[in-house]
C-alpha cells in the first residue's frame, strides 16, 4: 500500500509539473488575444465619416470615441465637414444611429461584446445650434435605451454617450432640459466652471493655440507643466480632456507628442490616422 500510494504521488506530481510549465504559455495566448481585441478607449476617430465605411472602421480598428459632423437640412441631420458635400442620404441616423443600435442589440447591450463602458459618439454642429440641437434631441429620442441620459440631476449609463460639440448657441436649450440624452463639449474656458461633469463631462480644445510644441526637439518644460495642469484640474472634476489640431502625420514627432499626452494622462487621442493610433496604443499602454 506504501509503494502504491506514493507511486500516485509521483504521478500526482509530475502531472502538476508539467501543467505549471504548460500553463504560462497558455495563459500568454489568452493575454494577448485579449490585448488584441480589447477596446481602445483613448482613441478618437476625428471627422470619422470621411472614412470608406463611416462607423466600422473606427469599431474595427477598437476606437471608443467616434466624430460626426452634422447639419440641420430641413428636419435631417446631414453628415459632412463641409456644405459642398452634403449628400441626403448621408444622415446621422444611417450612418451612426441605426447602425449603433443594431450593434449593441446583437451585443446584449454594448457596443463591444462583454464591455459595458458607454462609447462616446461627438457630434459637432455645423449649423445654428439651438436649432440643430433640438432637432438631434428629437432623432435621440428615438433610441430610449441607446443613449447615456441626465435625468433631474442624475446620470444613468447607456451603450453610447452623445457628446455635442461645434455651434456653442446648442448649450442655452441643452441646460433648459432636465432631461436630456446628450452632454456639452466644454472648452478649457470652462474648465473649473460651476457647470458640472454631469452636464460637460469633456473638456476639448485646439492644441495649437495652447502650446507651441508640435513633436519636434525637446518638450518645453512650461508647456509639459501646463499640459499636465490642465488634465489634472479636469480630472479633478471627473471630466475627460481632447485636445484637435495636434500632429497626425505618421513620423517621430507625432510618436514624441503622442508619448507626452500618453504620458500626461490624457483621455481622447485625436486621430484620422485609424490603424496608427491603434498600432501606437497598443504599442504604449
Amino acid at each position: 500500500m506504501a509503494l502504491t500510494t506514493r507511486r500516485r504521488a509521483l504521478t500526482t506530481l509530475g502531472a502538476a509539473l508539467a501543467g505549471s510549465v504548460a500553463l504560462p504559455a497558455s495563459r500568454a495566448l489568452a493575454g494577448e488575444e485579449k490585448h488584441r481585441t480589447r477596446p481602445l478607449w483613448r482613441a478618437h476617430a476625428h471627422n470619422d465619416y470621411e472614412h470608406p465605411r463611416p462607423l466600422f472602421d473606427a469599431l474595427d480598428h477598437r476606437f471608443g470615441s467616434v466624430e460626426a459632423d452634422i447639419y440641420l437640412v430641413g428636419d435631417q441631420l446631414l453628415v459632412a465637414h463641409d456644405p459642398v458635400d452634403l449628400d441626403p442620404t448621408r444622415t446621422l441616423e444611417s450612418l451612426y444611429l441605426a447602425p449603433l443600435a443594431a450593434r449593441v442589440k446583437a451585443n446584449h447591450g454594448s457596443v463591444y461584446r462583454g464591455y459595458r463602458r458607454p462609447v462616446q459618439l461627438l457630434i459637432d454642429i455645423k449649423t445654428e445650434g439651438s436649432s440643430t440641437y433640438l432637432e438631434l434631441d428629437r432623432h435621440l429620442s428615438r433610441y430610449p435605451h441607446l443613449f447615456t441620459t441626465y435625468a433631474h440631476g442624475r446620470v444613468r449609463p447607456g451603450p453610447i454617450t452623445a457628446v455635442i460639440s461645434g455651434d456653442r448657441a446648442a448649450r442655452t436649450p441643452m441646460e433648459a432640459q432636465s432631461v436630456r440624452r446628450a452632454f456639452y463639449d466644454g472648452r478649457l474656458t470652462d474648465l473649473g466652471s460651476a457647470a458640472p461633469a454631469a452636464f460637460i463631462p469633456l473638456i476639448s480644445d485646439n492644441w495649437t493655440l495652447n502650446f507651441t510644441w508640435l513633436g519636434d526637439g525637446p518638450f518645453p518644460d512650461a508647456e509639459r507643466a501646463k499640459l499636465r495642469g490642465i488634465i489634472e484640474a479636469a480630472h479633478r472634476r471627473h471630466q475627460k480632456v481632447r485636445f484637435w489640431a495636434t500632429p497626425d502625420l505618421a513620423g517621430p514627432a507625432r510618436e514624441a507628442l503622442w508619448g507626452e499626452l500618453l504620458a500626461a494622462g490624457l483621455d481622447y487621442f485625436n486621430t484620422d490616422d485609424l490603424a496608427g493610433l491603434e498600432a501606437f496604443l497598443d504599442a504604449h499602454e
